[in-house]
């Protein structure tokens, strides 16, 4: 029996290149060219890169469009408060020149003949219907209201009796006692002083500090310095704080400006509003006639004579 023949076989490179040659393909050309490999590895960073860098653009204009959009509502909101603020002030304004127009003596005659007319409807229904107008008005009060409105009237007609000059002791009687109507006493301090100076008093010996069997304190002086009589002399001791002295230069301030304006009325009534040039009745009527004559035409000069700039 004739041996078998023996196959030719190809080497094993060429077996692995005929099983998968496109492997093969890469394998050489990653042998062949790795500065290949590098480019695309540089081109897939600047893809990269350039993809971070858009959606850091997009985020930045996003921010800075909300930032604007932040900066417009503040805006309106400003100008919103801006426009109330002057519509505001619009209205005051117009309530302030409203009332300073409005003569204050015209609205208060008003007022008056107001409740004046109220008053004698009143009466007149009352006596109508046959009540007592007195006791119907009376409902209204309380006893004490009644009795202070009472007070008051009294205390008005004597003030009016009592108008006429009797001396000048009368006189400042009276300018004190208008005087004490405008002060308005404060109590706090009064009190804190007090308690202050009996606290001293009781310290150096001069007050006795008793407490009664109903727990009430009384405060009993021994020496007979603490409470003012007729014959102390201490009261020069007080010093008034600056509040007070600032308060009563006010009050004399505004105690010389009345009598000022008193003056410049009474003046004003005889026809003396300027300085006094005439040394008597005739002297007077006949600069009053110049004047009439002939002050519109050296008003000027008066003028300068009085600033002292005429030479």
């Amino acid at each position: 029996m004739p041996p078998a023949k023996r196959r030719k076989t190809a080497p094993a490179s060429e077996e692995i290149a005929s099983e998968d040659p496109t492997q093969s393909a890469e394998v050489a050309q990653d042998k062949a060219s790795p500065e290949s490999n590098s480019e695309t590895n540089r081109q897939n960073a600047e893809e990269i890169a350039d993809a971070t860098s858009g959606d850091a653009t997009a985020s930045s204009s996003t921010n800075a469009a909300a930032k604007a959009q932040d900066r417009l509502a503040r805006f309106r909101a400003l100008q919103a408060r801006a426009k109330t603020s002057s519509d505001q002030n619009l209205k005051e304004a117009t309530k302030e020149s409203q009332r300073l127009a409005t003569d204050p003596s015209a609205l208060t005659a008003l007022h008056r003949r107001r409740d004046i007319a109220a008053y004698k409807l009143l009466k007149a229904e009352t006596e109508e219907a046959g009540e007592d107008f007195e006791r119907k008005r009376a409902w209204d009060w309380t006893v004490e209201e009644s009795e202070k409105w009472d007070k008051r009237v009294k205390k008005k007609a004597a003030h009016r009796d009592n108008n006429a000059f009797q001396d000048y002791r009368a006189e400042s009687n009276k300018v004190y006692k208008r005087q004490l109507q405008n002060i308005a006493p404060d109590m706090d301090r009064y009190q804190k002083d007090k308690m202050k100076a009996i606290e001293k008093a009781a310290a150096s010996g001069g007050l006795d500090i008793i407490e009664m069997e109903d727990g009430e304190l009384i405060a009993v002086d021994k020496d007979g310095s603490f409470y003012s009589t007729a014959d102390s002399t201490n009261f020069h001791e007080n010093k008034p704080d600056k509040a007070a002295v600032d308060r009563l230069v006010d009050d004399l301030k505004k105690a010389d400006e009345t009598r000022l304006r008193k003056r410049r009325e009474r003046m004003a009534k005889n026809g003396d509003e300027g300085d006094i040039t005439y040394i008597n009745e005739k002297n007077k009527q006949f600069n009053q006639k110049l004047a009439r004559f002939y002050n519109k035409y050296t008003a000027e000069i008066r003028d300068s004579f009085e600033r002292g700039t005429r030479i």
